[in-house]
């Protein structure tokens, strides 16, 4: 694969590559939408990921040609922001760029050609992995040495200020970091990261993510109420974040709180409370090779975030509710066995399933059978976060 990378940017810009950096997709394995309320999540890499062939080429331009796309240039002497690209890749760089100035780096440009098996839609965030590697990228060529936590911050802003994205900090961290991770968001200047000792291999399931068929387009708005009703249950206690409201505090004002931020605030403040108590006694399981109990809260939450939450389905639609059908089909697949959840942002792109190892050839062969071919794919745990490869 790296041949062919070094290859396709010779044919683009003339010249071999100084290197290769490559940076995981990600799956949320517990915890959904708790990071942006500084709460728990137990998060993985996965064995998909985005690559790019890099040169420093001396100037203050970056120009980036991703595969099946119209190559770019982003000037890096213009760092400010440019609404009109909300939601393009030329945000994030100069987001990142913007990020890693201000920590008194001196960015300079370089060529790339970028190649993704990490696609767009996927339910695996393609946009975290693409920001990751950007900020591996400047990071390797200005010498900054930043570990792992600051590039997914890095990456965290440049989609939250310049792509126009309210994003948390969960996709990004599991991407720079790498394998199964506990984290805790507590503390947004110190984030804790616990990695979690356990052979996934071993388990004796399978990670499967089943693309629904629904895109992400289209819905940032339902992903921005979610943290706008949950800042309405806040304001109600004078916080930012749940995590900074006492569980009891916040039942014992219910009746307020309901005023102010509306049924489904409520409904997605009792969810992230919920969640975090789920995360924890996860966290527990794991650590005491205790996967059936793992499976239990896994089931749990993908009830509450339907439930609650409520993120599977958007607003208003009717005649399609993917999310939901493949919910369904994956649950009447599984029969009982294993479990399947919405995980990441909800809404459209994918769910996740643990399938027994025996019966993931059946399960895979039923989904896409409904779905269509290549809906269902089998991963595995990615030990790597954003690296350099050579």
């Amino acid at each position: 694969m790296y041949e062919d990378l070094k290859q396709k940017f010779e044919k683009q810009y003339g010249s071999q590559p100084d290197f290769i950096a490559s940076a995981p997709g990600r799956t949320e394995l517990s915890g959904n939408h708790t990071d942006h309320q500084h709460g728990l999540v137990i998060a993985g890499a996965v064995n998909r990921e985005t690559l790019a062939a890099v040169k420093a080429n001396h100037t203050m331009e970056v120009h980036l040609l991703s595969e099946g796309y119209e190559p770019f240039t982003v000037d890096l002497n213009d760092l400010s922001i440019h609404e009109e690209q909300f939601g393009t890749p030329m945000s994030l760089i100069r987001g990142a760029a913007k990020r890693m100035s201000e920590l008194g780096t001196s960015i300079q440009g370089f060529d790339a050609y970028v190649i993704s098996e990490v696609l767009s839609g996927s339910g695996l965030s393609s946009s975290a992995a693409f920001e990751v590697l950007i900020g591996v990228i400047f990071n390797h060529l200005t010498g900054a040495k930043l570990e792992a936590c600051e590039i997914a911050k890095i990456g965290q802003y440049a989609e939250n200020v310049y792509f126009g994205k309210p994003c948390g900090l969960m996709d990004q961290m599991a991407s720079a970091v790498g394998n199964m991770i506990a984290i805790d968001f507590k503390d947004s200047d110190q984030v804790m990261i616990t990695p979690l000792d356990f052979d996934f291999d071993q388990s004796g399931y399978a990670l499967c993510i089943i693309d629904s068929g629904a895109s992400h387009e289209d819905l940032t708005d339902e992903y921005a109420a979610i943290t706008r009703e949950l800042k309405d249950v806040c304001k109600v206690f004078d916080k930012n974040v749940l995590r900074e409201i006492p569980e009891d505090e916040f039942y014992e004002r219910i009746k307020e709180v309901r005023e102010v931020a509306g049924d489904r605030g409520v409904l997605r403040a009792v969810h992230i409370y919920n969640e975090n108590e789920r995360v924890i006694k996860q966290i527990k399981a794991l650590q005491e090779n205790d996967f059936d109990t793992f499976l239990k809260y896994v089931k749990e939450s993908g009830q509450s975030s339907w439930c609650l939450l409520q993120n599977v389905i958007p607003t208003g639609n009717t005649s399609h509710q993917d999310v939901a059908f493949a919910l369904s089909l994956a649950e009447k697949t599984l029969n009982g066995k294993g479990a399947c959840r919405v995980h990441g942002g909800g809404f459209a792109g994918t769910i996740q399933a643990f399938v027994p190892k025996e019966d993931v050839d059946s399960f895979k062969k039923e989904m896409e059978r409904v779905l269509g071919e290549g809906k269902c794919h089998v991963m595995k745990i990615r030990h790597e976060g954003g690296v350099i490869k050579e």
